[in-house]
């Protein structure tokens, strides 16, 4: 077997499900190993940021690992934005790269794309990827392979691999299928742990759980759901763990956004006593809209593969061992209600509909009608208010840069997911982040891909005026939208009213075979009252009140 089919074998093994790709000279001998072997199906994209988050969104929504393959120096370096998004979010990314050929590099001689040194790109990616191989020697190849992905799946981060372009035909000798080994917690901190955890809950009055991005990384979401059933304990989501427990009931309550979200998981989180954190990322997004001071002393804070406890870091456990653990801990506590209020609003879908102008504030109201009456979808969303109209959305899975908030994700995570899976997505991006990436709507023609796509017109960088509403660098020009679809292979139409958008939802899903994008026309200024509340907090717990 020669080291291209070896590691497009391998890639599937780790349960990648396609690749993303723009071809260039120094990998096109991978690529043609690609196309004639058809291991995996290949998606090729107009510009390597939409490359990069394509394959993380296949991740995100199908599991497994994404694949990002694209030329060097000049390709690779267009990818490093998605491939730090995916670092930032614990995302499986597997960069591969092509290279100069091993009897390429004369230390006399500058080869085009060539940055710095030979080694200037590994050492680029070496500060996002949590683990690299050059495959420049057909006798290592196959182990190298093996022992990157590993680290890859394990970790939940980004991986970079590199192939000089007289590598990919190269025989390599196989090693016995192997990840490499299983990784094993520290029997004593995790007994510790548990212990310590059983203590503290038994002796708490208002323990809750809240659960971070980490949890869906490490396929943990069914495991923690059970245990907050079985011990009746209100179950949360952080800011970035939005979309998990989309399918649940009870005892989930939805995000935690404190002052914009909704007012029972505030209390739930701010007023426990036993808040136990799993995988949640301590970040300005997470905690930044907070209503008041959490103590730490009531935290139990579970990430990456260590458990901080009292200002004590107990390391080495790995999180699937102690979720597991936990769920052999007999323990129920009280009972407890939602309250009539948080249970209306939970249930209720907005059904009535006028000819009145549409305001952000309608958007996932009428995504959520739509979805009631048709079946719901997987929404990809793009940073900003996007993002906050999408949290007000339930029992809908969200496919968001929570955290590392890049804009132009929504559209190419949408074809990424669509390309994995088959599932039809819905797309919520605003006017800038459709600039960035909404032309590679340009290539779903070419793969029968028909996600829908709402863009938010409203000529300006929204979220940026919550902050600096006088400043006239957040306006954008006028541009139409659904014009530009036609052209791009898909269907457009305009929205002004809420009939209007109600509408062009619901002919969107049932008109199938190519993209459908609805522009919603909002006036300057116009938000969510999502974002407008997390915004004051955020101003607030920053002392920015005065300066904006």
């Amino acid at each position: 077997m020669n080291i291209g089919t070896c590691l497009l074998t391998a890639l599937k093994e780790s349960g990648a499900k396609a690749l993303f790709g723009l071809p260039g000279d120094y990998v096109l001998p991978f690529f043609n190993i690609i196309e004639e072997e058809g291991i995996l199906p290949l998606y090729t994209l107009s510009h390597e940021p939409a490359v990069g988050f394509a394959a993380d969104g296949a991740s995100r929504h199908g599991g497994g690992v994404g694949v990002a393959v694209v030329t060097y120096g000049a390709g690779a370096m267009n990818l490093v934005n998605a491939a730090a998004c995916a670092w930032a979010e614990h995302s499986p990314l597997v960069i591969i790269s092509g290279a100069p050929g091993t009897k390429e590099m004369d230390p006399g001689l500058m080869l085009h794309h060539q940055i710095r040194t030979p080694d200037t790109q590994l050492n680029v990616f070496k500060e996002f990827t949590c683990d690299q191989a050059i495959l420049n020697n057909p006798e290592t190849a196959s182990e190298e392979i093996a022992r990157v992905l590993h680290s890859c799946v394990m970790h939940s981060r980004p991986v970079y691999i590199e192939i000089p372009r007289d590598m990919p035909s190269m025989h390599c000798p196989l090693i016995e299928k192997s990840m490499g080994h299983e990784d094993k917690s520290d029997q004593n901190n995790l007994n510790k742990v548990v212990k310590i955890i059983k203590t503290k809950l038994e002796q708490a009055k208002n323990p809750s759980i809240l659960a971070g991005i980490q949890v869906r990384r490490r396929n943990q979401e069914e495991k923690v759901y059970s245990i907050a059933r079985h011990w009746n304990l209100p179950l949360m989501t952080s800011f970035m763990g939005t979309g998990m427990f989309s399918d649940k009931g009870f005892p989930y309550i939805g995000n935690y956004v404190g002052l914009a979200g909704k007012r029972q998981a505030q209390t739930f989180v701010e007023e426990s006593d036993f808040l136990l954190m799993l995988g949640v990322i301590i970040s300005d997004t997470n905690w930044g809209g907070a209503g008041k001071h959490i103590n730490p002393d009531n935290i139990i804070d579970v990430r990456g593969d260590r458990a901080l406890i009292d200002g004590v870091s107990y390391d080495n456990i790995r999180m699937k061992d102690l979720i597991n653990a936990l769920s052999s801990i007999t323990y129920k506590h009280k009972a407890w209600e939602i309250s009539d209020e948080e249970a209306m609003a939970r249930s209720e879908v907005r059904m009535d509909w006028a000819d009145i102008d549409v305001c952000a504030d309608d958007v996932a109201p009428a995504i959520q009608y739509i979805f009631s009456k048709k079946g719901v979808m997987p929404v990809s969303v793009d940073v900003g208010d996007c993002m906050f109209m999408a949290m007000s959305l339930e029992n809908v899975p969200i496919l968001a840069s929570g955290y590392y908030a890049t804009m132009g994700f929504g559209v190419p995570v949408a074809i990424g997911a669509q390309s994995a899976t088959g599932d039809r997505p819905l797309v919520i991006t605003g006017d800038g982040g459709f600039q960035m990436t909404g032309w590679e709507l340009i290539n779903c023609a070419r793969y029968g891909l028909d996600p829908i796509i709402i863009v938010l017109n409203n000529q300006s960088w929204e979220m940026l005026r919550q902050f600096q509403p006088e400043a006239d660098y957040t306006k954008l020009g006028q541009a139409s939208y659904s014009k530009l679809a036609d052209n791009l292979g898909g269907h457009g139409v305009v929205v002004n009213t809420q009939k209007e958008l109600v509408s062009a939802l619901e002919d969107a899903i049932n008109e199938r075979g190519k993209f459908q994008l609805i522009e919603v026309m909002l006036k300057a200024g116009d938000c969510s009252s999502s974002l407008r509340n997390f915004a004051s907090a955020l101003k607030q717990n920053m002392g920015l009140n005065k300066a904006a």
